[in-house]
């Protein structure tokens, strides 16, 4: 199995590659600013996909405006490579199965799609060994009708009714990542391993030092407990604690009870002197447990 790191860290599956039958071409018709076109390259080269086709551009030196370099950020090699032509079939001739993206319904034209119909699709051309190409129009117009009516397919991304416009390379961006969900998503790289969980006598033992303390603290009473260590014994089931978790708990437990001891130590009644104190108004009794 081959490995190969993409941007992101990710693994990418196993026969696929960005020259194989499996890739896409993504098709920009009659783009005007060279940013979006530089995005869109730096957007399918996220998903591992390698292959631009510019139908008209605005600009004929598209590929080497600074717009355009500077938007693809680390794709100037997909960017470079881009086809350029000047109609749809010049450019888009070796796909057997072509996607118009569009939010506009048409009262004639091709069937109208969702994302969730691109796993079917990648199924049906590969088992039919058609290159699919998907089409998008420009930043200002979309796609015209005879371009949709060329294409076997309608492609629509469903956004908020009330503004449903997406930037050019955007809508690239998810085409691609569904296209790549479709084929086989990449992995998530390896994260940190997990932490080594608490048994249940660690547990405990963490509940009986926290007992030891609250009692110190007057916090809880032990002639009349009521459902405090209960409850405790409850959050810490829930927390699902690791052992580093209870070992950090108990050393808090244990700093208390040597704190509330150096205190008993220091207080008049030990024989030791105490420390003054200035009176505040009012003295505060801790709260008893409920």
């Amino acid at each position: 199995m081959t490995k190969r790191d993409s941007i992101e860290g990710g693994i990418e599956p196993a026969g696929l590659t960005p020259e194989g039958p499996e890739a896409p071409l993504f098709v920009l018709m009659h783009t005007s600013h060279p940013g979006n076109v530089g995005a869109a390259a730096r957007a399918i080269k996220t998903m591992g996909f390698a292959h631009l086709a510019l139908v008209a551009p605005r600009h004929a030196d598209v590929r080497e405006q600074p717009d355009a370099l500077a938007f693809a950020s680390g794709a100037g090699d997909v960017l470079r490579a881009a086809r350029q032509a000047d109609t749809l079939a010049q450019a888009a001739g070796d796909c057997g199965m072509l996607v118009a993206l569009s939010s506009r319904v048409r009262d004639f034209g091709p069937p109208l799609h969702g994302p969730d119909w691109l796993p079917e699709l990648a199924q049906q051309a590969a088992e039919q060994g058609r290159r699919v190409g998907f089409v998008f129009g420009s930043e200002r117009y979309g796609l015209d009708n005879d371009t949709v009516y060329r294409c076997n397919a309608l492609l629509s991304l469903p956004a908020y009714s009330a503004y449903a416009s997406l930037n050019l390379a955007q809508a690239v961006q998810i085409v691609a990542w569904e296209w790549r969900r479709a084929l086989g998503a990449f992995r998530l790289p390896s994260g940190p391993p997990p932490e080594v969980a608490a048994t249940q006598a660690e547990l405990q033992g963490l509940l009986d030092h926290a007992e030891q303390a609250l009692v110190a603290l007057g916090y809880l009473d032990p002639e009349a407990p009521k459902k405090l260590m209960p409850r405790l014994s409850r959050l810490a089931a829930r927390a699902a604690l690791t052992r580093q978790e209870v070992h950090i708990l108990r050393g808090i437990c244990k700093m208390g009870l040597e704190r509330l001891g150096d205190a008993h130590a220091a207080s008049p009644s030990s024989g030791s002197p105490a420390p003054a104190k200035q009176s505040t108004g009012s003295a505060r009794a801790p709260r008893k447990a409920v």
